[in-house]
């Protein structure tokens, strides 16, 4: 039995994690989000048992963070918080500075002052920047172009730094474009939201030609146990996807049907959807592949599952 933080754990991803974390009943999951990205409804259901503990309040208030730290003796911190919205930090770039980057050290600091030796981050393809071919590991150098990569890459330079001076044990893996239910932005989501205020058109931003790997929560989450289960240096860090990729312009077709609706699908035009977005990258994935882990879910069957789900929810609702 452990007792595990979860930073983000109110978020999409995050409280997949929580799921999985509690779902055998022997671990105590103890959950820290401001609710800037994450929402109640996401973890309700976790409210009731005894094993759930949720703290309201930010990670970069470091005195009451650090008062966490101290009621807790925590074996295992999992830190998926972050800023995630590449297209919210354009306007405001301390979005990223601080939820992306001050997270990370916030809580670094309070791993070496609390003596907590095991750590998950949750990292990101964007630390590679606008990289033209399959990308592996040991890509690089690493030049970002958006304000949330640099925030992802700055923090794996220091969770470096701490595992090496203060002997923390870290697994690192690198997320595609992560879908699933729960989700509170990214293509479906946008999608979904257009389709129900606009009945004639979808508007697509870009040319429509962006390509991507997508891979299912539920994937992303087995990813992540499995590599954690299955490594044991020091600093472990993974890619995690599939082999293949889907474009926009497919996305938008499928969502349609899947959602049982016609829309005339439109184009803003050029090569990228918003500032710091990269519009296609394919990842090298044999290293996780020669550890033993694939998805169960292609791009495609992801994405339409997403949708089935997201439907299915609002309508039992």
């Amino acid at each position: 039995m452990e007792t595990i933080l979860v930073t983000g754990g109110a978020g999409f991803i995050g409280s997949h994690l929580c799921d999985y974390l509690l779902r055998d009943g022997q671990n105590t999951v103890v959950v820290i989000d401001n609710f800037s990205l994450g929402t109640k409804e996401n973890i309700q259901h976790l409210l009731a048992n005894p094993k759930f503990i949720l703290y309201n309040q930010d990670i970069l208030n470091a005195e009451q963070t650090e008062l966490m730290f101290q009621k807790h003796n925590f074996d295992f911190v999992y830190h998926l918080a972050a800023n995630s919205d590449i297209a919210k930090s354009f306007t405001k770039p301390s979005t990223d500075y601080n939820n992306t980057f001050g997270t990370t050290y916030t809580v670094l600091e309070c791993m070496r002052k609390y003596n907590v030796k095991k750590l998950f981050f949750a990292s990101t393809s964007a630390i590679y920047g606008e990289a033209e071919n399959a990308i592996a590991e040991d890509f690089g150098p690493l030049f970002p172009v958006s304000h949330y990569g640099a925030g992802k890459l700055a923090s794996e330079a220091f969770i470096s730094s701490y595992s090496s001076s203060y002997q923390i044990q870290t697994w690192i893996t690198r997320f595609p474009n992560v879908v699933g239910n729960r989700t509170t932005h990214g293509i479906i989501y946008d999608f979904l939201k257009k389709i129900e205020a606009d009945k004639e058109n979808l508007l697509v931003l870009g040319d429509g030609e962006q390509e991507k790997p997508y891979l299912h929560v539920l994937d992303l989450i087995g990813a992540i146990m499995y590599v954690i289960a299955n490594t044991n240096e020091r600093l472990n860090y993974y890619n995690v996807a599939g082999k293949d990729r889907m474009k926009v312009k497919n996305i938008a077709t499928a969502l349609l049907e899947e959602a049982g609706q016609t829309r005339n699908i439109l184009f803003t035009g050029g090569k990228i959807g918003w500032v710091g977005d990269v519009p296609k990258f394919a990842y090298d994935t044999n290293k996780i592949e020669q550890l033993g882990w694939k998805p169960s879910l292609n791009s495609e069957q992801a994405i339409r599952r997403t949708v089935s789900d997201i439907i299915k929810e609002k309508a039992e609702k």
